[in-house]
Parts: C-alpha cells; sequence; structure tokens
C-alpha cells in the first residue's frame, strides 16, 4: 500500500529502501520502481541500488534524494568539480560518460517512439565529445549581495562574506553559488571571473540584489572561439562611471590578451540583454570563429554553438543529410546568425535564411560578406508570416527545408508551410528531441523518417541534440 504523508515531518521521515536505479530522467535524475511507482532520484546513477528520501509524492510517481548507496553502480565515476551536487552545470558528472552517451541515445529513440509514434527507423551511434570538460564556449556569470551558503556555513559564527560571483542554484532563481574553478570553459575564464570578484570586494562595489533590484555589479558574459579569441561583457546594474572605467581598465590591464571588452547597463528588472545595446570599451565589438574553411563574426547577441568541437560535427552532419548536388533551393529556417547557411552554400544553388532576431540576420549576412558568398539570402521576421505562397513564389520553391527551431519547437503553422512547400528533403536540427518528435509526426502524413543522428553536445548534462532527415513519400 502506498504510504500518504500527512504533514512535514512525515515528509523528512519518508525513507524507501533498497531502489534499484535503471534509467536515467531529466535534471540529472536517476528512475527507480517501488510498489508500482517511478521514483525520480536525485544523485543517482543507473545501476545504483539506494534509499531513497522522499521530499515529493504524487498518485502516479515519487520523487526524492540519494540517502544512502547501498550498492555502487560500476558506472559512477568521482565527479571533478568541487561544487558538484549544487551548481546545474555538469549533473551527470558523477556518471561515466560512456554511460551518459548510452542514455542520451536512448532519450531519442523513446522520444521518436513515444512522442513521434515512430517505429521504422534508421539510428546512427550518438557522436560524443572528444572533449568532455572545458568545452562551452561562453559562460554567464551572476553578482549576488547575497550568495547561497553552504551547509558547512550555516552554524559559522564568524562574519561571512556574502558577495558572490557564480551561476544559479537549479530550481532557485534567486540562489546564487559562488564558482571557484568552472570546469566548463577554458581556464582562462575562471581566472578572469576570480580578478573581477577581487577587484570589486577590494574597492568597494555593491553587487547586485536580486530580490530588490539594486546594486552596481550584475552580471559577467565570458566569451571564447577555438582560434584564441576572448569577449568579455561586463553588466552593471547602476551608471557609475568612475567605478565603471576603473573596473574595465584594470580588467584590460591584467589580461591584455582580451579581444572585445564592453559593457552593458542594465536597470531594467531582468538579465536578457537581447534589448540592450552593448558599450565598446577595447578593441573590435566582435570576435571570430572558424569552422572548416569558413569564418564567423560573433558579436555580444549573436548565438552561436555553445561548443565548438561538437558544432562542426553537426553542421558536417546536417550538410550530408541534406543530400546536395550544388543546384538545389534550400530554405534554413531558424537560421540564427547563418552558420548553417554559410557552411551549405558551396554545396547548393540558393540558401534563404528565415530567423525572427534582425540583429541575428544582420549578422547574418556579414557572416556572408566575410565568406565572400554571393548565393545567400537573408530574412527577418516571425516564420509563420515570412514563409507565405508568395514568398515561395518570389524567392523559389525549396528542394531541401533545413529546420533548427528553439527548445519548444515549430510552431503548428511553421509545420503547415513546410507540408505545402512540397520540398522533396526536410533536415530537423533540434536541441529537444521531445518536440522533435511532437513536430515530425505532424509532418509524418507527407514525409517519412528516414534516419536521424544524436550528437553530444554537452557532457555531463541531460541534453543531446539529434538531426534527423525525411524524405518526402510517393
Amino acid at each position: 500500500m502506498a504510504l500518504v504523508l500527512n504533514t512535514f515531518a512525515d515528509m523528512k521521515n519518508l525513507l524507501l529502501p533498497g531502489i534499484h536505479i535503471v534509467d536515467i530522467a531529466d535534471q540529472g535524475r536517476g528512475i527507480g520502481r517501488h510498489e508500482g511507482k517511478a521514483v525520480f532520484v536525485e544523485g543517482a546513477v543507473p545501476g545504483d541500488v539506494v534509499d531513497v528520501a522522499v521530499y515529493k509524492r504524487s498518485k502516479s510517481f515519487d520523487e526524492g534524494r540519494v540517502e544512502n548507496i547501498i550498492q555502487p553502480s560500476p558506472y559512477r565515476t568521482e565527479p571533478k568539480c568541487e561544487h558538484f551536487g549544487l551548481c546545474g552545470g555538469c549533473k551527470r558528472q558523477h556518471t561515466q560518460y560512456e554511460t551518459q552517451l548510452k542514455f542520451k541515445e536512448k532519450t531519442v529513440v523513446d522520444a521518436m517512439r513515444r512522442i513521434g509514434g515512430f517505429e521504422d527507423f534508421k539510428i546512427q551511434p550518438i557522436i560524443g565529445g572528444a572533449i568532455t570538460e572545458q568545452y562551452r564556449n561562453k559562460m554567464e556569470f551572476t553578482f549576488t549581495n547575497k550568495r547561497y551558503l553552504l551547509n558547512s556555513e550555516m552554524h559559522d559564527v564568524a562574519p561571512r562574506q556574502m558577495e558572490g560571483l557564480g551561476l544559479h542554484i537549479p530550481g532557485k532563481f534567486n540562489k546564487v553559488l559562488n564558482i571557484d574553478e568552472c570546469w566548463l570553459q577554458d581556464s582562462r575564464s575562471s581566472d578572469i571571473r576570480r580578478f573581477v570578484r577581487t577587484y570589486t570586494l577590494e574597492n568597494g562595489y555593491s553587487y547586485y540584489d536580486l530580490k530588490n533590484h539594486g546594486g552596481l555589479m550584475r552580471n559577467l558574459v565570458i566569451r571564447n572561439t577555438s582560434i584564441g579569441q576572448w569577449m568579455v561583457i561586463v553588466v552593471f546594474g547602476e551608471d557609475d562611471a568612475e567605478k565603471r572605467e576603473n573596473l574595465l581598465r584594470a580588467i584590460l590591464e591584467q589580461f591584455p590578451w582580451i579581444n572585445s571588452l564592453q559593457y552593458v547597463i542594465n536597470t531594467k528588472r531582468n538579465d536578457s540583454l537581447q534589448d540592450q545595446q552593448p558599450l565598446l570599451f577595447h578593441g573590435e565589438d566582435h570576435i571570430r570563429e572558424k569552422l572548416e574553411d569558413y569564418h564567423f563574426r560573433i558579436s555580444p547577441k549573436s548565438f552561436f554553438q555553445t561548443n565548438t568541437s561538437q558544432a562542426l560535427a553537426l553542421y558536417q552532419i546536417t550538410r550530408k543529410f541534406a543530400g546536395l548536388t550544388g543546384n538545389e533551393t534550400v530554405y534554413d529556417l531558424y537560421t540564427g546568425t547563418g552558420s548553417i547557411a554559410c557552411f551549405i552554400s558551396a554545396k547548393a544553388g540558393k540558401v534563404i535564411g528565415v530567423e525572427y532576431v534582425n540583429d541575428a540576420i544582420e549578422d547574418a549576412k556579414l557572416n556572408a560578406q566575410l565568406n565572400q558568398i554571393d548565393n545567400t539570402r537573408f530574412f527577418a521576421g516571425d516564420m509563420k508570416d515570412v514563409l507565405t505562397s508568395g514568398f515561395f513564389t518570389e524567392h523559389g520553391k525549396p528542394d531541401v527545408i533545413i529546420t533548427d527551431p528553439p527548445r519548444a519547437g515549430m510552431h503548428a503553422d511553421v509545420v503547415k508551410r513546410i507540408l505545402e512547400s512540397g520540398a522533396k528533403r526536410i533536415v530537423y536540427v533540434s536541441c529537444n528531441p521531445s518536440t522533435q518528435a511532437r513536430d515530425m509526426a505532424l509532418l509524418n502524413d507527407r514525409y517519412q523518417l528516414t534516419e536521424m543522428q544524436p550528437v553530444d553536445m554537452f557532457p555531463h548534462t541531460d541534453h543531446v541534440e539529434n538531426v534527423a532527415v525525411m524524405e518526402l513519400r510517393g
């Protein structure tokens, strides 16, 4: 009989003993079963046998965390990062990488069968990352005047340094964990972050109050590229010209190799920079990346795949799946800054890129110019409004459609436009196999799923990228 929790004390004392972990769920959790119900367990690895402290119950599943490991999984490994378990950046760091890949591939297959209703398709073995640490080319850190306190600090009577610079605790937006060494980006990123924290604390700079929305130091964005270029953006919550200039000069003096040093004064209540104008303090207003023989400019608000080496694999697969012969008209939907459009352009007759964000389209045009590409055209606007029969008539009906939407997938009207286009082939690039499967199920009447290729863009996380190709039926 299922246990019923009547009080908070009941919740605290509820322990599920000897749960065998058999699968991986989202948010870094393992899956077991108890009395016919699924149990989602924080900190568990497939193959573990654990006692689970339950903190949430429902009719169909329980949620909890590992209270005691009775038998450790053979796939368990020691996390490298001292912040593991609190920081949400590397939730799978306690699981051997090959096991992570196995379950990510399973995630894709499960989504296609369970959500998409697909059974007969070919899936290539997932492409893992040759680099599983320091693979990110962009990190965003937050300043706080009330950092998250570790358990070891809770009863410390000595005065604490409450200012912190780090990452948000998952599920607790107003809680920021001060980060020392981060293994997600090149170690120079940690050097920059530690210097900025030390300098601002020593010189009396106020840190941002996430609840009351005040304070000078708000965010720190660090970007780098595989060809050794660096961009640093300091986001201030107030306009203090003297302190701003002093800090920026100090950063440049300490790290003269920074190619682009910029700042933003953001006094609104959210951290988004898409509606803000970065101001240049030193260097160029962008940095550059190179994939194969293609060069890409990355400006402060540009989207670029966060794992450069895996982005190359992703683009090569996309180009291969497109099956271009040199004469096709290709539509690249959700083109962003035109990276895929430029990457496939030499194999196509014409590439039409469409993207909602106007700034991204301007970058896409510049990227085409940078690479001396003359067979691309880029258009900004809401996808469902741009893709009309008149647009197809004016620019030519697509032979191939490449679509790389955000995690939410494609709007139903965009799916309808794709169905109306009559393209011979669709290449769907997705960072969310669930919404990808949903969208492809809507295309299934006219298009057949033939092949898929998962790519691990984010080692030690739950995320997996998937490239799928669908062919026009009949």
